[in-house]
């Protein structure tokens, strides 16, 4: 079987890890750390390109601010689906507040809003919170 990339959240160094083993708790050639924690990664200008094109999984996306009150009371709901879901997915927050440039690349309008990646491409979108039932339904219908 052909090994998959994924991106260290510890160090960010590029890890090639069989996908049949990704439920043994791989962890980082380097680091050594844990590359599932079951919580979201925390996207920045400096990490998000090597996650993107890195990550041999899906990349879910949980584009957010601090300052909107939708996002905080889905914060726990996503956290909760990155600990059942991992290691099927990878699981990324982006603070569209510090990253503006960002959010703006990826043409974010309203918030909160998630975006699943596949292969490095944005493969579908959804905008505002949801419980978690209907998230995982979500992911289902994307064939994850």
């Amino acid at each position: 079987m052909t090994p998959i990339k994924l991106t260290c959240p510890a160090c960010g160094i590029v890890n090639r890890v069989l996908l049949s083993r990704l439920g043994d708790g791989p962890r980082c050639g380097r680091c050594k750390e844990a590359l599932f924690n079951g919580k979201p990664v925390a996207l920045s200008a400096s990490n998000v390109d090597q996650l993107l094109h890195n990550t041999g999984i899906p990349l879910l996306v949980d584009c957010w601010a601090p300052w909107c009150a939708p996002c905080r009371g889905f914060a726990p709901i996503f956290e909760q689906a990155a600990r059942e879901l991992e290691p099927r997915l990878r699981f990324a927050k982006l603070d569209t507040e510090a990253e503006q440039q960002q959010a703006a690349l990826w043409g974010i309008r309203s918030i909160p809003t998630l975006i699943l990646f596949q292969n490095g491409r944005e493969a579908a979108r959804l905008s505002g919170a949801l419980p978690l039932v209907q998230l995982k339904k979500w992911l289902l219908e994307q064939g994850v």
